[in-house]
């Protein structure tokens, strides 16, 4: 893909000058520590209450109930973070006109695309990153096991590539930052939540609903569960969004 080092050079620059990332990652933290303090509160209570009842004990995972309440509410955070990471990756270059400069620069529309995913997902992924310490300082005081950590954060990543794939979408489709922050928070909400009216839906209905929605195909995987149909899911999603990405820069380069 020729083109795609500066291009993604430039937007990793532009994310770390940019005072949003900065407000950003201050919310998210702060908000992440707060639910990282509030959950092992509530978990070291129950550890009281099952201490007293050995048939509770044989049933119960304390480090894995406290990592999944944990990974569940940092993906909730995620459907704020996104659209702010992403509003700004086309709309601002097409209102500050240097998305036409871009078109006369020897780079093809796949790297510049790809370029500006990459480095929003690297933004992202250095988030993630900064909530592990607390995690792995827990799970060695625990000694519990590693493998449902990996998973979960797997499964965050995957949600990350999700949520900034149709943010970058999303970005292409107007001018305005904060238009385009409404139009990916409202899709990912519904999208969120919409496996909640499966119950309510026929049966074919029922299982399209669930399956479009990324909340369901999260929760195995924040359960430490391992499921190559999440995987695939998150996988299309992202390369679904990626696709109507390239075809609307390429659309805007032919009508320019």
């Amino acid at each position: 893909m020729k083109g795609f080092w500066p291009v993604y050079k430039k937007e990793l620059y532009g994310m770390f000058l940019s005072p949003i990332f900065y407000v950003v990652a201050f919310f998210f933290l702060l908000i992440c520590g707060v639910f990282f303090n509030f959950i092992l509160r509530q978990v070291i209570m129950v550890s009281y209450q099952v201490a007293q009842n050995p048939e509770i004990a044989r049933n119960v995972s304390l480090p894995s109930l406290f990592m999944r309440s944990f990974l569940w509410n940092i993906s909730v955070i995620m459907l704020f973070v996104a659209p702010l990471l992403t509003m700004r990756l086309y709309a601002e270059e097409r209102k500050t006109g240097t998305i036409e400069l871009l078109y006369t620069y020897p780079v093809t529309d796949l790297a510049t695309v790809a370029a500006k995913f990459a480095a929003c997902m690297t933004t992202f992924a250095i988030l993630l990153a900064a909530t592990l310490p607390g995690v792995i300082m827990l799970t060695n005081m625990a000694g519990s096991s590693w493998k449902p950590i990996f998973c979960g954060y797997g499964g965050l990543f995957l949600l990350g590539c999700s949520f900034i794939s149709l943010g970058t979408f999303a970005s292409t489709l107007t001018r305005n930052q904060i238009v385009a922050a409404v139009i990916t928070f409202g899709v990912l909400l519904l999208l969120w939540f919409v496996g909640q009216a499966k119950t309510q839906a026929s049966p074919l209905v029922g299982t399209i609903l669930g399956y479009i929605s990324v909340s369901d195909h999260f929760e195995g995987l924040a359960k430490g569960l391992l499921d190559s149909r999440d995987i695939l899911f998150f996988v299309a999603f992202s390369v679904f969004f990626l696709f109507l990405t390239l075809r609307q820069m390429s659309s805007y380069r032919w009508r320019g």
